[in-house]
């Protein structure tokens, strides 16, 4: 019986990889390809591009291709044209999902560190908002590369997989911009932009984020940390959090996002055709844009994003998603289709081992299993410390290996343009 059961799990296991390809050749030279940018965003302005109306949007019951144009001139998969790509992408986030994530002048922030506990002041409008973070060091001098804990100082992950591997820890208290369930108009970012007030927690919770990593660049050596090695983790609605973070700031190297579901990793798409999972009619509202509801139900099909395609902006820097196939909320079978859409565009590259996922059951919420520590370690080792002979070429979901999900991506497997369904 035990010889059966371990055939059975190579037979599974086996699936799971001839499932994780629609027959899209790697491209692009993964050598030439940065795993982290000195800036939040490459370019100094996003495209402007035409945001139409919801009555004006076409319906596609495919997931969107990330690499067609806004305008409709075509499609381009070279990584020299990603950046207009992701530029696109963010804008419509942005306006149909988020909320637009305020951008900040680098002369509005100022740092200091007190005995290991990081204080950012960023200064808008004559008003200050303060982030406090308690920095934990691994022992050594340093510089250390880092991980910034949504809540926690390693997020719900074990510190010793960081700490021990010679990473710090630096604490996110998200509260310090928005609650958990925002009172619109009347949390501590909205006194910097009072003019801003529908934004959606996901955008704000980034922009702190991205402010202390502000004030770190600020102090530079003076904090012992590694800017050319950051990371991001957190659970559930963390991980969504620290997807939204990853793919809206460049400077960080590794996103981490434990057990995201819906509204992170997991196609909006996708989800609508599954049973007791979040969907955009019952979301958390706090998170998102109000006018998001009109893409509920079926109107989901008009939807200019989904979230395949927040988790392909962090590309080509590294994604390691965890999933846990024990609470129908989290839709994982959503996630799994997302993951594998999104990965296409890490594969288009090249460099399809910088993003991975690792799905499996039999443990709490937010709780990781010893038997994916080896995972997430090897992530860590990898794009934080540079042991490049670690293999992260990582896609565990065996109990989804009869998911069709290459009928949601049909452009997976072409280079020209798709029509819209009318």
């Amino acid at each position: 019986m035990t010889i059966i059961r371990l055939m059975n799990k190579w037979i599974l296991a086996a699936l799971s990889l001839v499932m994780a390809s629609c027959g899209v050749s790697s491209g692009g030279n993964a050598v030439d390809l940065p795993l982290a940018y000195d800036m939040e965003y490459t370019s100094d302005s996003l495209p402007v591009i035409e945001l139409p109306p919801f009555d004006s949007l076409p319906v596609e019951t495919y997931l969107p291709d990330p690499f067609l144009w806004a305008d409709g001139s075509g499609r381009s998969t070279d990584f020299k044209d990603w950046e207009r790509h992701r530029g696109e992408i963010l804008r419509r986030l942005w306006h149909y999902e988020l909320g637009e994530k305020p951008m900040v002048s680098k002369d509005s922030v100022y740092a200091s560190l007190v005995k290991d506990t990081l204080l950012v002041e960023v200064h808008e409008r004559g008003e200050i908002l303060t982030l406090k973070s308690a920095v934990v060091y691994p022992e050594g001098e340093g510089p250390f590369p880092f991980v910034i804990g949504v809540g926690f100082p390693t997020g719900s992950l074990p510190q010793e997989l960081f700490l021990d591997n010679g990473v710090a820890a630096v604490p996110f208290n998200f509260t310090q911009v928005m609650s958990h369930t925002q009172t619109r108009g009347e949390e501590p970012v909205n006194r910097l932009y009072p003019d801003n007030l529908e934004i959606g927690a996901y955008s704000a919770w980034a922009w702190g984020v991205s402010r202390l990593i502000d004030g770190l660049e600020k102090l530079g050596e003076e904090s012992r940390l590694d800017l050319g090695h950051i990371a991001v983790t957190g659970c559930s609605f963390a991980g969504k959090m620290a997807l939204y973070s990853g793919a809206m700031d460049e400077r960080i190297a590794l996103t981490i996002a434990q057990e995201p579901g819906g509204g992170g990793l997991n196609s909006w798409r996708v989800s609508e055709t599954l049973g007791n999972v979040e969907r955009i009619h019952n979301t958390n509202y706090a998170w998102f844009l109000e006018s998001m509801r009109q893409f509920s139900d079926s109107n989901v099909n008009r939807m200019p994003v989904d979230n395949h395609e927040v988790a392909a902006l962090i590309a080509p820097r590294a994604l390691l998603v965890l999933g846990n196939t024990d609470y129908e909320w989290l839709a994982d079978e959503s996630g799994y289709v997302s993951a594998n859409a999104a990965r296409e565009v890490w594969k288009t590259f090249g460099i399809p081992e910088r993003m991975g996922y690792s799905i499996q059951g039999g443990h709490m919420h937010c709780e990781l299993p010893e038997s994916q520590y080896a995972d997430v370690e090897a992530f860590i080792k990898r794009y934080l410390l540079e042991v490049d002979s670690i293999d992260t070429d990582i896609t565990k979901a065996p109990m989804f290996a009869d998911v069709d999900w290459c009928k949601w991506v049909p452009w997976a497997d072409s280079d020209e343009p798709r029509d819209s369904q009318k």
